[in-house]
């Protein structure tokens, strides 16, 4: 991986890590059914199954910044495009469920935010890969 995309995936989760602040601020786990179920069913206490869900996927997102992909292990690009694609969603969601309420829902601030992090790291890792595949075929 180049630092490119180290970094923007670095930016990804330190931009997640916002989201889910925000997202917990708006009380995002007492208004969207999916949130409810995993934060609830999960850990018994919406409130406090939120945060234990939130801190332990940006936690995860951390580990895998400071081993695969800090470090260029093989399996970093798929790790950073598993993430990459994950927040594509996770932003894309926020944004058309509060367009078609037609009001603002938690998580829609910072929810461009990883749309536009993601598609950088997207496109950061296509070019790197066509970088390497142009250099492996000469």
């Amino acid at each position: 991986m180049n630092r490119l995309s180290r970094n923007a995936f670095l930016a990804l989760i330190l931009a997640q890590a916002g989201h889910s602040t925000e997202e917990y601020l708006g009380r995002l786990y007492d208004v969207f059914a999916p949130a409810r179920f995993v934060s609830g069913v999960l850990f018994g206490e919406a409130r406090i199954g939120f945060v234990i869900f939130n801190v332990s996927l940006v936690a995860f997102g951390l580990l895998c910044y400071f081993g695969p992909v800090r470090r260029s292990w093989r399996s970093a690009t798929a790790i950073a495009w598993f993430w990459a694609v994950l927040e594509l969603l996770n932003g894309a969601v926020h944004i058309i469920w509060a367009t078609s309420v037609g009001a603002y829902r938690p998580g829609l601030v910072t929810a461009p935010v990883l749309v536009v992090i993601a598609l950088i790291l997207a496109s950061a890792l296509r070019r790197a890969h066509a970088t390497t595949s142009g250099t492996a075929s000469r």
